[in-house]
């Protein structure tokens, strides 16, 4: 998927502000949905109860008490505060959390990931506005972000991290829910060796802007090859985004041909990879990505570049967020960290998932 058509769908999509910023409501009562005329079906809402794994404890010190909470009852107002809508994945997440019956929720977000004034002034608004009762918050910069984090829980308001397993955010939040980054990028680095036969590996890796989301899923992936004969040869800095992992494959292969499998801390840059090395005529490339993006997804069954990556499953996250923070107001349990489950996808699995399209955002191009 280009970062052109990335544009496009969300400008067919959404409603974009004169400052590029996305606005967009459901009530979690009813079928969540797009305009008509979009590529992306409605995800229905949940004919069963939503399930999260027991919540375990944060770190100490990082556990905000729900006596902090002004919630008096009611269905409750959930703002969902990205850091960037360029991202699906974030939207995806949205997606999730919309369909849960019993609350209502709205998303704000800029454009571009890396508008953080932006998001700064968004959390700035959902923490004086009275009728916002919670927030579900994503940032790569969990630092910068924590004094707003601080007055929004004096506020009143509960705070929920999101597509994080951060165990000591840097101020006391009432929950995280996430995946074990750090795990799962192990996993595939382990199934990445098994491939080959544990031959050796010469290797190029695609961080994301420095952040714990990039620390973790690296720094995972570095665990698992570590005593094997594989050999980190260059790392460079792919942006996040398709255009920018793009350009940093294409900078990486061509100072060292001799790589032989790149590693991207998500599946945008993944994505930008296989391009890259479509440019090249580089048909030998092993390239992992991270997320459980469909296109990347779309990438592996249709042999189009990306060997494999991580799903995290976001719409299915975003949905046990919008349960869990439903739980916490009404005070059924206590927060901690809620872990989801995550799914090496490869060849032999990933028309499987294409095939349930009511858990992806966006739909796949076909049906498979």
């Amino acid at each position: 998927m280009s970062a052109t058509f990335s544009r496009r769908h969300f400008i067919a999509s959404f409603a974009l502000l004169g400052t590029g910023v996305v606005a967009l409501s459901a009530c979690g009562t009813t079928k969540g949905g797009t305009p008509s005329g979009t590529q992306t079906p409605d995800i229905e809402t949940p004919t069963k109860p939503i399930t999260y794994t027991v919540p375990t404890a944060l770190d100490a010190g990082s556990q905000a008490g729900l006596d902090t909470v002004t919630f008096k009852g009611g269905t409750p107002n959930i703002a969902y505060l990205p850091m960037g809508t360029e991202f699906n994945y974030h939207v995806a997440l949205f997606e999730g959390l919309k369909t849960v019956p019993g609350a209502k929720s709205f998303m704000l977000s800029p454009y571009s990931g890396s508008d953080q004034a932006a998001q700064i002034g968004m959390l700035q608004d959902v923490t004086a506005r009275a009728d916002v009762d919670a927030i579900v918050l994503i940032s790569f910069d969990e630092h910068s972000l924590a004094p707003l984090v601080k007055r929004a829980v004096e506020a009143g308001k509960l705070v929920l991290i999101v597509n994080s397993d951060i165990p000591n955010y840097p101020t006391p939040v009432h929950g995280v829910v996430g995946v074990k980054q750090r795990a799962a990028n192990k996993a595939l680095a382990k199934w990445a060796i098994d491939s080959v036969d544990g031959k050796a590996r010469k290797v190029g890796v695609l961080d994301g802007e420095p952040s714990y989301l990039a620390t973790e899923r690296a720094g995972g992936f570095e665990d698992g090859i570590a005593g094997s004969a594989w050999k980190i040869v260059s790392r460079v800095n792919g942006g996040w985004s398709v255009d920018k992992g793009n350009t940093a494959a294409m900078d990486l292969l061509q100072a060292h041909p001799d790589i032989q499998m790149l590693f991207a801390a998500n599946d945008y840059m993944a994505e930008g990879a296989a391009l890259a090395a479509r440019s090249l005529g580089r048909t030998d490339l092993t390239i992992l990505g991270y997320d459980g993006d469909t296109a990347a997804i779309e990438s592996i069954a249709n042999n189009q570049g990306v060997t494999a990556t991580t799903n995290t499953s976001p719409v299915e996250m975003g949905r046990a967020a919008g349960q869990f923070v439903i739980d916490l107001l009404n005070a059924k349990t206590e927060g901690g960290y809620v872990n989801g489950p995550t799914e090496i996808v490869t060849s032999k699995n990933a028309l499987s998932i294409l095939r349930h399209p009511s858990d992806l955002y966006p739909a796949p191009s076909k049906k498979y």
